[in-house]
């Protein structure tokens, strides 16, 4: 998976393409070694190594003596800036659907997920003046970028993960315990078909729990994918929530929130 310079050499794929062409490696085997990074890519064993590096670092793979492993399926989490690119029509039809619930001089949590990404950058386009608590850096960097007198900023600080670029940890959690919002727009790993939501860290999992617990009207947001992924760690049950804001599932795949007790809206 080189690429030809014209005169008959092979000249190495530019990083990020490299590590996309490793991933699907993984993915198709469950396992590669620096050996056959070297061998289809091109590269010495340092740039395979790396790379093999980089994608442990945002939790793709997990590095092992001469290669690496694709982490079990229902442990996988992608980084931040992966899951920022994908679904992108669902996270923006959401994102406005939810903005329509605040009113001025809300206070907001948003969690650390890119579906609510697309929510805090509604809100900060909106000029609303409103209170942002957020355990999310990404959000913290954009309320922050956009410099709004109207947004009181709340920075739920902590522990750094950086493949999430979110808090969590006791302070994190503490911080939350310590104000109470009108609502929490939040996102997560997958459902259950019993209705309990789960996340594929349990420190995040922990905040997410605590954001419902402190928050007048608790909103989960998801598209229809999150019906069928799987998680490793309990958030709290459906019916903990106010509403849920579903893009692209049916009546039929959305009867087991209905069943719980929420309320649903449904966008196509």
């Amino acid at each position: 998976m080189a690429r030809s310079n014209g005169s008959g050499h092979k000249e190495p794929l530019l990083a990020e393409s490299r590590r996309a062409a490793i991933l699907e490696m993984l993915r198709a085997s469950g396992a590669v070694s620096v050996a056959e990074v070297q061998s289809r890519l091109g590269v010495s064993s340092m740039t395979a190594r790396r790379d093999l590096g980089e994608l442990a670092s945002r939790g793709l793979a997990h590095r092992t003596h001469g290669g690496a492993v694709i982490p079990s399926i229902s442990a996988h989490e992608d980084s931040f800036a992966l899951r920022l690119e994908s679904a992108t029509d669902a996270k923006l039809a959401l994102a406005e659907l939810a903005v329509q619930r605040v009113q001025p001089r809300d206070a907001v949590y948003i969690d650390s997920s890119t579906t609510c990404y697309f929510v805090a950058r509604r809100l900060l386009e909106s000029g609303m003046e409103l209170t942002l608590l957020t355990n999310s850096l990404p959000v913290m960097q954009m309320a922050c970028a956009q410099g709004s007198p109207n947004v009181h900023l709340v920075g739920v600080g902590g522990t750094l993960r950086p493949l999430t670029q979110s808090f969590v940890g006791p302070y994190a959690v503490g911080t939350v315990l310590a104000h109470y919002a009108d609502h929490a727009f939040m996102s997560v790993k997958a459902l259950t078909a019993t209705g309990m939501m789960l996340d594929a860290d349990q420190l995040e999992a922990e905040v997410k729990r605590t954001m419902i617990a402190h928050a007048k009207e608790p909103v989960l947001l998801i598209d229809r994918s999150k019906l069928t992924a799987r998680g490793l760690h309990a958030v709290a049950p459906v019916s903990e929530l106010e509403l849920v804001l579903a893009y692209g599932a049916s009546n039929e795949e959305l009867q087991l929130l209905t069943e719980a007790g929420v309320a649903v809206q449904s966008l196509d």
